[in-house]
């Protein structure tokens, strides 16, 4: 299958550079997997479209402002830093700039509101990936050091700098296990106020846990799809979320994924013999194209995304790509709002 299947035109002026004025007024588009049938609304009326029931499953992770701005020590020279997860002992994976000058040995300093992060490179690796150690000067602790002084990582395609609303507006209310360095975006548009009235409609609710990495930006740069390989991504389904998931399919309920993050979460999973699902905790590789068959989702929320993206390629597996890709056709007729901060799909 080619890449290039997967291309449209996008008006750069439909990339979404704020989010709506206010949460849950974004627009939803809505798309029948079986008729191709699509609904125009808004997300705040979500609930008109699905059922009692139903079970919306949402990822719960938290992003932490993982862009450090500093200086290295002694030179005084500006550099960049981009955490990209936790490796225990004060080390981190990281994406550094500038790169050259960044060897083993090498050390930084990030101060912002009075916190204070020093920081050394232990191990050089491929494409500005470092291991750093991270310490604080006054004792505090290195995550609280990291909020204080750490900016939003917003996605590169939103050209402008982080400002402090980002850090509500990045963020999903529903957010509770800090590890992620992008949010998942389609759970963006929910509002406390949308889902107590799913809730009352008798919709239910689950939630999993995926960190998302640097890799939900990495570009696909093979020519065939087959040939693209994801990153892995830490991901937890307890004892709670599987019990729901088993009842869920024995009864044949809807199982809604909030997010292209959660349609992995779901599809990661193990079935044993009787249709059970197996909580899991541990790493995801898998990539969902055209081909995949759908255990456990019937029902997704996503954003738009990006052309020639295995994002893209996860929801043409879901909806069919030309069903997909005529949909998207008619969101850029209508001026839909595009990627992070963009508006919402709803596909049943």
């Amino acid at each position: 299958m080619d890449v290039s299947d997967f291309d449209f035109d996008l008006p750069e002026a439909l990339i979404a550079q704020e989010p709506a004025a206010e949460r849950g007024r974004s627009r939803l588009l809505v798309l029948s997997r079986e008729t191709g049938a699509i609904t125009h609304s808004r997300f705040d009326r979500i609930a008109d479209f699905l059922r009692a029931g139903d079970l919306l499953v949402l990822n719960n992770t938290r992003v932490y402002p993982a862009r450090l701005l500093g200086v290295r020590v002694p030179s005084g020279g500006a550099v960049e830093c981009l955490l990209l997860a936790n490796l225990g002992e004060g080390r981190w994976d990281a994406l550094m700039h500038p790169g050259q000058k960044l060897k083993p040995g090498a050390r930084v300093r990030f101060e912002r509101d009075g916190a204070t992060l020093e920081g050394e490179v232990l191990e050089r690796h491929f494409h500005g990936r470092r291991t750093i150690r991270l310490n604080t000067t006054d004792g505090r602790n290195v995550d609280d050091a990291i909020d204080a002084i750490g900016h939003v990582p917003l996605p590169p395609y939103i050209h402008r700098a982080d400002r402090p609303e980002d850090r509500e507006r990045y963020q999903t209310v529903f957010a509770r296990l800090r590890g992620s360095i992008a949010a998942p975006t389609a759970g963006l548009h929910f509002t406390d106020a949308v889902l107590a009235d799913l809730a009352a409609r008798g919709i239910e609710r689950a939630e999993v846990t995926l960190h998302v990495g640097y890799g939900t930006f990495k570009p696909v740069r093979t020519d065939r799809v087959e040939d693209h390989v994801v990153d892995t991504e830490r991901f937890t389904v307890d004892a709670r979320a599987a019990a729901a998931l088993t009842l869920a399919l024995k009864q044949r309920r809807r199982i809604v994924a909030v997010g292209t993050t959660t349609v992995r979460t779901l599809e990661s999973l193990h079935l044993d013999e009787s249709g059970v699902v197996m909580p899991a905790s541990g790493e995801t590789a898998l990539f969902i194209y055209p081909g995949h068959t759908f255990r456990i989702v019937s029902g997704l929320v996503t954003n738009f995304h990006l052309p020639r993206s295995s994002l893209l390629m996860l929801v043409a597996a879901f909806a069919g790509r030309e069903r997909v890709l005529g949909a998207y056709a008619e969101a850029i007729e209508e001026g839909y709002r595009f990627y992070s901060y963009g508006d919402a799909m709803l596909i049943l």
